[in-house]
């Protein structure tokens, strides 16, 4: 990255929501403000260790970017906040991911209904083959849900900013739709099974400039109500729309761990890591 988009990242900082000036989840000593908790993190795959001595705070109702260079574990740790990397037979994690009080990975927790608090957008959109209406139901149905479905498939499309756009066309297949508009449908589908976190794995990086804004612009509504987090390799998307930004990177033996994490407009700007700004400016990564 040239000095150039720097600039241009930390302005998109300068310019965005005095938000993270409040006060965000990295500088508090009070857990009640954490909708996340991280303590002392290892994942595996196998005898490859991805992650390791992570600790971390993700504040509640605020965007939290994920930022480091290619293979530094973004992605495997957003999916640690829901048990995801469960799904890959040879994955192991080792220490604590607290939510609401309670360690996700203890014998007892269920992890269906861990996926459920805590929904995931993926970096490719993955409508099921099905329309539209029936997209946002699934989830909702399958959880038990007994209210008016009607109802709620209209207020989560809202939500995701596509009611508008779909209103007229609910029974049509939801492969159709555009790339953006796919994906704030699965943005939808996530909502309609009420969790109170949302995961986004690089949601804008298959889409064009004018259908990413949307969705930046769709993550900023939705911090009102959800707590975000988001694996980005856009530095700029990261300055725009997140609090506060962690960033990772990996040591010699590829495992990644946390350098630096703090409001994104002090990181941005002023980072206590010498890496973090030789990363941020492009000098390696």
């Amino acid at each position: 990255m040239t000095d150039m988009v720097l600039n241009e990242a930390k302005q998109a900082v300068l310019s965005a929501t005095d938000a993270d000036a409040q006060g965000v989840c990295p500088v508090s000593n009070a857990d009640g403000d954490c909708a996340i908790l991280v303590r002392d993190l290892h994942v595996y795959y196998g005898g490859f260790r991805a992650l390791k001595d992570v600790d971390l705070r993700i504040a509640s109702r605020q965007i939290t970017a994920i930022i480091g260079p290619s293979g530094c574990g973004k992605s495997t740790m957003l999916r640690s906040f829901n048990r995801m990397n469960e799904l890959v037979p040879t994955a192991r994690t080792e220490g604590q991911v607290v939510f609401r009080g309670k360690n996700i990975y203890d014998p007892d927790v269920d992890a269906v209904e861990v996926r459920r608090r805590i929904g995931m957008v993926f970096q490719k959109p993955n409508p099921f083959p099905k329309s539209i209406y029936e997209n946002v139901a699934w989830g909702a149905r399958i959880n038990g849900f007994r209210g008016n479905m009607d109802g709620l498939v209209e207020s989560s499309l809202s939500h995701a900013a596509l009611w508008d756009e779909v209103k007229d066309k609910l029974q049509q297949s939801a492969l159709a739709l555009s790339g953006g508009q796919q994906q704030r449908l699965c943005i939808a589908r996530a909502i309609a099974v009420r969790p109170e976190i949302i995961l986004m794995d690089e949601p804008a990086s298959a889409l064009d400039p004018i259908a990413t804004l949307k969705i930046e612009e769709l993550m900023r509504e939705l911090a009102r109500d959800y707590t975000i987090v988001v694996v980005t390799h856009n530095m700029q998307q990261a300055a725009r729309v997140s609090d506060s930004t962690a960033f990772f990177m990996m040591d010699e033996d590829r495992a990644g761990y946390l350098v630096e994490y703090g409001p994104t407009r002090q990181l941005f700007t002023n980072p206590h890591d010498k890496r973090t700004e030789d990363y941020i400016t492009g000098r390696f990564g």
